[in-house]
């Protein structure tokens, strides 16, 4: 096939209007092919030179949006709309293609048109860009397509992804408040030692007394921040764009994911979030006909979490030696023993579907609540943290003239 290249076209819609826009095609009589489909009746088309100046699209290395979970939620949605009022497959890449509001996911749309203008499969199109695609997205949509229920999978897949995107948003809801007075609290702690206990040092030493000992900590940490600061900066920067390429290596996660599930306070948070996010993925795999153990490996990739992960790499290889999904699931301690029992209820019942939803409802419910619990028990504990910090700090600067107060008396 060859490369496609971008045409500008002009032409008139059905209802004779003049109409005009860029399209990528492999050649002149794909893009009059494609408007055909689109109802267009064509007038012009040309080759469409790279944008420049103003009409240029720049991208910043690292300030580049990506597709976001949320615009895959809303194209999974409404293409399944669209199939399932008889559009045809290449019409409705050509619909989203234009109209998305994510212009990087528009650009993937129109290379997946392309690809299924020539004859490969819808899954297979979405396969070749499987770091936008996620895996379990690739999967039922190719168990859809192969079970002629395409519009039914999207369906699944939308509502899915939704309830994925509600779950991170009252993760970070509740991660907000105390970031950000951690925040504040560092700024307030920098804005002092830098300004402020500088003119306090210059007023003490006219005074001649000897400083108590957390004054004297004070004033050396502020005479510290001139080379403090500036390694600080350098490491944490260096640290965050270590982060960035390396914080989804197998190393790292083998390190950070266990570390994060014994938590004190976010730990229990991030299982349940765990849990749920398995429940639903399970769910909607065996509702979409995927085998179990290719379900299985495909939920644990999808997990976010190496502990979840490795747990059902287990289960799936006992599973394929004969065993339940129940029994081996038990040997796991990252899963709470409610879940193992429903889920072997749901076995013996031939419910697992049913089962695996009702878990992951549940535990939607317990992640809103147990959010909403943190919330309200983080909001004074910060204050008062806060309120420790700076507080301390004040007081260590008027020591000294307390003592002063007291000799002169």
């Amino acid at each position: 096939m060859a490369s496609a290249q971008a045409y500008a076209y002009t032409g008139r819609d059905a209802k004779g209007k003049a109409v005009k826009g860029r399209v990528d095609a492999s050649s002149e009589g794909a893009v009059a092919s494609r408007l055909q489909t689109m109802g267009i009746s064509p007038i012009s088309i040309t080759e469409a030179a790279e944008g420049t100046g103003l009409n240029k699209e720049i991208n910043i290395p690292g300030f580049t949006k990506g597709v976001g979970l949320k615009d895959l939620a809303i194209m999974s949605r409404q293409m399944a709309t669209m199939i399932g009022s008889g559009l045809s497959l290449l019409r409705t890449l050509n619909i989203l293609a234009g109209q998305t509001e994510s212009k990087p996911l528009a650009k993937i749309l129109a290379k997946v048109r392309d690809d299924v203008e020539t004859g490969t499969s819808i899954s297979d199109a979405f396969g070749k860009h499987s770091e936008e695609f996620p895996p379990i997205m690739i999967n039922m949509v190719r168990a859809g397509e192969t079970g002629g229920f395409l519009d039914g999978a999207l369906e699944s897949i939308a509502a899915n992804f939704e309830k994925e995107v509600k779950l991170r948003n009252t993760i970070k809801s509740a991660l907000t408040y105390p970031v950000l007075v951690l925040i504040m609290s560092l700024c307030a702690v920098l804005v002092m030692l830098i300004f402020i206990v500088p003119i306090f040092k210059d007023m003490f030493e006219g005074l001649g007394s000897k400083l108590p000992a957390p004054t004297q900590f004070l004033v050396v940490l502020s005479e510290s921040m001139i080379w403090v600061v500036p390694i600080l900066l350098v490491v944490g920067i260096s640290f965050a764009v270590w982060w960035s390429k390396n914080k989804h290596t197998l190393a790292v996660r083998k390190v950070k994911d266990p570390i994060m599930l014994k938590l004190p306070v976010f730990g229990p948070l991030l299982q349940k979030v765990a849990v749920a996010r398995f429940a639903r993925n399970f769910s909607n795999m065996i509702g979409a006909g995927v085998p179990i153990l290719q379900a299985l490996k495909i939920v644990g990739e999808t997990s976010g979490n190496w502990v979840i992960e490795n747990a059902l790499n287990e289960v799936a290889e006992s599973v394929r030696q004969g065993q339940s999904i129940s029994g081996p699931l038990l040997a796991q301690p990252v899963f709470p023993p409610m879940v193992t029992q429903m889920i072997a209820v749901g076995e013996d019942a031939g419910s697992l579907e049913i089962m695996l939803n009702k878990i992951a409802d549940f535990y939607d419910d317990e992640v809103q609540a147990s959010t909403e619990q943190l919330t309200a028990a983080i909001e004074p504990l910060m204050i008062a943290f806060l309120g420790v910090i700076i507080g301390g700090m004040v007081i260590a600067l008027y020591m000294p003239i307390f003592s002063i107060a007291s000799a002169v008396k």
